[in-house]
């Protein structure tokens, strides 16, 4: 079997850790805890006739008061670049988490993540923001940990970048 470790980056309350609860364990809480240091998960995906096994690792939000450890990312084959659409900031900090992840480890596959999905209503990206985003062309996907819309879609679109 291949195994194949996932980080999750973005800013605090991104919805990671709902993103990940989602997809290991089909379920959304609505309270609000803040990830101390790292969690870590497993789930066995299958890709074709792949069989990986997915250690997924849950970091803390970056934020003006706590940076990542970028110990944490040794050894990753890939991460989720996770911004939430109702916060313009988070996208502007996943920039540059992704330049310091390159500046740190060298080039990683990932999938950038818009979550939060089901509050559309609520979301500061504009067309602006999708575009400066289609010009790095990066592979960007829509979330919504709540309804669980594209989170399988996002970890197995990664999955399938790792194994190229």
């Amino acid at each position: 079997m291949i195994q194949k470790k996932i980080c999750m980056l973005g800013a605090f309350a991104v919805g990671k850790t709902s993103l990940v609860r989602r997809f290991v364990e089909s379920i959304f809480s609505e309270a609000y805890h803040t990830t101390v240091g790292v969690k870590i998960d497993k789930k066995t995906v299958h890709v074709n006739v792949t069989e990986v096994d997915l250690v997924l690792w849950d970091l803390y939000g970056d934020d003006d008061f706590q940076k990542i450890r970028w110990s944490y990312f040794q050894g990753a084959s890939g991460y989720l670049l996770v911004a939430d659409g109702t916060r313009r900031g988070t996208l502007e900090k996943a920039v540059l988490l992704e330049e310091r992840v390159r500046q740190e480890i060298g080039t990683v596959p990932f999938v950038f993540v818009i979550n939060k999905s089901d509050l559309l209503k609520d979301w500061e990206l504009d067309a602006a923001a999708d575009s400066q985003l289609k010009a790095k062309n990066w592979t960007v996907l829509r979330s919504s940990a709540k309804t669980g819309e594209g989170v399988e879609e996002a970890f197995t679109e990664l999955t399938r970048k790792m194994l190229i």
